[in-house]
């Protein structure tokens, strides 16, 4: 077999570059004890159950829960996690919490060390750059922006501006498509082996796995290509060609697509 050549790299964006987990439960830790001061109430419970509410949805994130508006999504989920706390139905004050937690959460947002250092080197190795994400317009934009990464990247994949979900393997086919590369050029990183490793694989992308979350393969699971515990140590595991060393220069304009039609190497959420 001839050896492989790297030429694309495609990103999940929360908890692969940007330090998401840490963000929401700061915010949603921050809104729970906001309510619990006002109504009375625990708020370690009320955090507990919103984290639970929140994992939940995107455990079970398919293409319907794209035509919701996150706005509305958020205000259900403190919703049900007040009701769980023991709070009467208050649609005002879940509307309250969604939005209290939303700008909480902007304010949380960091890449993790070493992420942006990894795309700038990539794109001087002459890398074109994707980030494949489930999340939705309305915040992801935000969230690229505030991290300082747009101007690094060629184009963005967003689940309701494609009309699909990963592990969707039409997602990644889509990516390569519009990058002008080839699945066995292209890689894809993301911390989950469910939704960002399977999809990838199936279409033949290499897959680095960011072990974040420590979490086994599930038994009989093809491992990922590699996996590593941090993202700053992606580029070590990355089959990259050895004349790719030309800077791309100015960033291209992002490409936001249209809807869609219908061995491993060890290195170390809403």
């Amino acid at each position: 077999m001839q050896p492989r050549t790297i030429d694309t790299v495609l990103f999940d964006l929360d908890d692969t570059l940007l330090d998401d987990s840490n963000a929401y439960k700061r915010a949603a830790h921050r809104v729970a004890e906001e309510v619990a001061a006002e109504r009375g109430i625990d708020a370690e419970r009320l955090f507990h159950e919103y984290v639970l509410q929140a994992n939940s949805f995107w455990q079970k994130l398919s293409h319907e829960h794209l035509t919701l508006p996150i706005h509305d999504t958020r205000a259900q989920l403190w919703s049900d996690a007040l009701v769980a706390s023991g709070v009467p139905v208050d649609a005002p004050l879940a509307e309250r919490c969604g939005e209290r937690y939303t700008r909480y959460r902007a304010g949380n947002l960091e890449l993790f060390p070493g992420a942006l250092d990894l795309v700038i080197a990539l794109r001087a190795h002459g890398c074109k750059i994707g980030i494949v994400t489930n999340g939705f317009a309305a915040t992801h934009h935000e969230k690229v922006d505030r991290a300082g990464l747009r101007l690094h990247v060629d184009a963005l994949f967003l689940a309701d501006e494609m009309g699909m979900v990963k592990p969707d393997p039409e997602i990644f086919r889509l990516a390569c498509r519009t990058l002008g590369s080839e699945p066995a050029r292209t890689a894809m990183i993301g911390d989950r082996y469910d939704r960002d490793i399977i999809g990838a694989a199936e279409v033949g992308l290499f897959t680095v796995l960011v072990d974040v979350h420590a979490i086994p393969l599930p038994e009989g699971a093809r491992p990922p290509d590699a996996v590593v515990n941090a993202i700053a140590d992606v580029l070590g595991v990355l089959p990259l060609g050895i004349g790719q060393g030309v800077p791309t220069g100015e960033p291209k304009r992002n490409v936001i697509p249209s809807k869609a039609p219908a061995g491993r190497v060890v290195e170390g959420q809403l």
